[in-house]
C-alpha cells in the first residue's frame, strides 16, 4: 500500500495528501486477524486495476473504492462493506469532494457485497477485480482458501464448511463469474477452482 501511489491518487482527486488517512488504512489492513483481506490484497487489486484502467469511466473513483472496500473487516459482522463505505464517504466529504463522485464511490464499495447485479461499467470492473483471486492458479487459490479459513478460525469446522460451500456454490451457479476482459480469461480456471474447493469442503 504505497504512500506514493496514495499521494498520486489524492492529487488526481485534487485533494490534500491526507497522510493520516493513509496511515489509518495501512493500520486497518494490517490487523492481526486478517490473513487474506490485507494490504497485499489491496496491492493485488491495484495491479489488476492498472491492467484495465483504460476501460473505466472514472478510474480514480474505482481506485479510491479499492483502497477502502475492505477497510473495515470483522468476520463476525455483516456490515463491513457499509462501514467501509461510510469511512470513505466521511473522508471524501470532509475533503470537499463532489457529492456525485462521493455517491459513486460509496456504490462501488457496496457492490463488493456481491449480492446484487452491477449497474455500471465501473461497478462491473471493480467486481471482476475483487473476484480475480477465484481465477488464480490452483496453488494460489488454495492458499487463498486457507487464509479465509484462518480468518474464520472461530467458526466450528462443520458450520464453516457448510457456509463456505454455500457461498462458493452461489458463485459457481452464476452464468458468468467475470463480465469483462481480461478477467473473462480466468473464467474456466475460476470454475475449476470453485468446484475443487466445494468438493474438499464436502469431503
Amino acid at each position: 500500500m504505497s504512500r506514493a501511489r496514495w499521494v498520486a491518487l489524492m492529487h488526481a482527486w485534487d485533494l490534500p495528501p491526507s497522510d493520516e488517512t493513509w496511515r489509518e488504512l495501512v493500520a486497518a489492513y494490517g490487523q492481526t486477524h486478517r490473513h487474506y483481506h490485507t494490504g497485499a490484497h489491496i496491492d493485488a487489486c491495484l495491479r489488476h486495476l492498472d491492467a484495465c484502467a483504460s476501460a473505466l469511466d472514472q478510474p480514480h473513483e474505482v481506485e479510491l473504492a479499492l483502497w477502502f472496500h475492505d477497510a473495515v473487516y470483522n468476520p463476525l459482522s455483516s456490515k463491513n462493506e457499509q462501514k467501509s463505505a461510510d469511512w470513505a464517504q466521511d473522508f471524501l466529504t470532509r475533503c470537499g469532494a463532489p457529492d456525485q463522485a462521493v455517491a459513486r464511490v460509496v456504490a462501488l464499495i457496496m457492490v463488493t457485497r456481491h449480492e446484487a447485479p452491477t449497474r455500471t461499467n465501473d461497478e462491473s470492473f471493480l467486481v471482476d477485480i475483487d473476484l480475480s483471486i477465484l481465477g488464480a492458479e490452483p496453488a494460489v487459490y488454495d492458499t487463498f482458501e486457507k487464509a479465509i479459513r484462518r480468518e474464520y478460525r472461530h467458526v466450528p469446522g462443520p458450520l464453516y464448511r457448510a457456509g463456505r460451500s454455500r457461498l462458493l456454490e452461489q458463485f459457481l451457479a452464476r452464468p458468468r463469474i467475470y463480465a469483462n476482459l481480461p478477467f473473462a480469461l480466468r473464467e474456466r480456471q475460476a470454475r475449476a477452482n470453485l468446484a475443487r474447493a466445494i468438493d474438499r469442503l464436502r469431503a
